[in-house]
């Protein structure tokens, strides 16, 4: 790593915390520090389950546990379990809680003004666009990729998208049974694999890979939901595909596109795939490429 990228880091990380007041015992004045405050912004009035909590947070489960506690002992929050999953636990903000998380919504609007009130209006463009960009790219490195399932109802979620997107992008329209002889079973190693990229604990992305022979495999699914797009996600998930089909003895990786999906055509000359002859039936595809690994 550039040893400045990781000082400029550090330098944007200690500024941040000291203008937000992260590291005040009692932050924004409400007699608890950041940690407690932020588990009552992100439970809400509508109540949030653990596990979302867990994932939108990045807690472990001990950490989230004794924060929860401390609000309940405070009065604050009360946890709930399921009726339809015993398993399964909620926390909701009681009457005290919902009246605290409207102070801290309040007094957050005073924090992010008092920052904002000393600029000029076009340093404040600057500023939160700055903010913006910085975000989405934070939301780049929090995503995961990894092999699961091709089953689950989240993987079919994410292939219902997929396809949903080819039809509205294809000039022809598209019917998923129309030429595809590929079952879920294709992706179960070692004669393929699937995996879901995750931002957050939840699906953003997909892809799978499947065995034509000993040593040629087929990528195929490929799709990033838009609200992920930008962050490299398609990119990271091929690579993954490309690593598992590796570790499967392959040697060549092929893959086809549609003509109007012109920024997948981009994705794999910039990844090192070249453009070859048809090699499938598929008859939505328009391209066709292949990698040697």
């Amino acid at each position: 790593m550039d040893v400045s990228q990781i000082a400029q880091i550090r330098s944007f990380n200690r500024a941040v915390t000291r203008r937000v007041g992260a590291l005040d015992d009692s932050y924004l004045r409400r007699g608890r520090p950041l940690g407690e405050a932020r588990l009552i912004f992100e439970i809400g009035p509508e109540g949030a389950g653990l596990g979302a909590l867990r994932s939108r947070l990045g807690l472990d489960s001990g950490y989230l546990s004794r924060m929860l506690r401390s609000l309940e002992a405070q009065g604050l929050v009360s946890v709930e379990k399921l009726d339809r999953d015993a398993r399964s636990r909620r926390a909701i903000l009681t009457e005290k809680g919902r009246a605290e998380h409207a102070a801290y919504d309040a007094l957050s609007d005073e924090l992010a003004n008092s920052i904002l009130e000393p600029l000029s209006t076009t340093v404040r463009d600057r500023l939160t666009a700055a903010m913006a960009e910085v975000e989405r790219l934070l939301a780049a490195t929090s995503i995961t990729v990894g092999e699961e399932a091709a089953d689950t109802a989240e993987a079919r979620q994410c292939l219902a998208q997929y396809f949903d997107e080819l039809a509205e992008r294809f000039e022809e329209g598209f019917d998923p049974g129309k030429g595809n002889t590929t079952t879920e079973d294709d992706f179960i190693p070692p004669m393929g694999s699937f995996v879901i990229a995750r931002l957050d604990g939840s699906p953003v992305g997909c892809g799978a890979l499947r065995m034509i022979d000993a040593e040629t495999a087929e990528i195929k699914r490929m799709w990033v939901a838009p609200s992920a797009r930008g962050l490299g996600v398609a990119s990271r998930m091929l690579r993954k595909l490309e690593t598992i089909a590796a570790g499967f003895g392959v040697k060549t990786v092929c893959l086809d596109t549609n003509r109007s999906l012109k920024e997948a055509q981009s994705l794999y000359r910039r990844e090192g795939y070249t453009e070859i002859a048809r090699f499938n039936d598929n008859p939505y595809a328009d391209h066709w490429f292949a990698k040697r690994l």
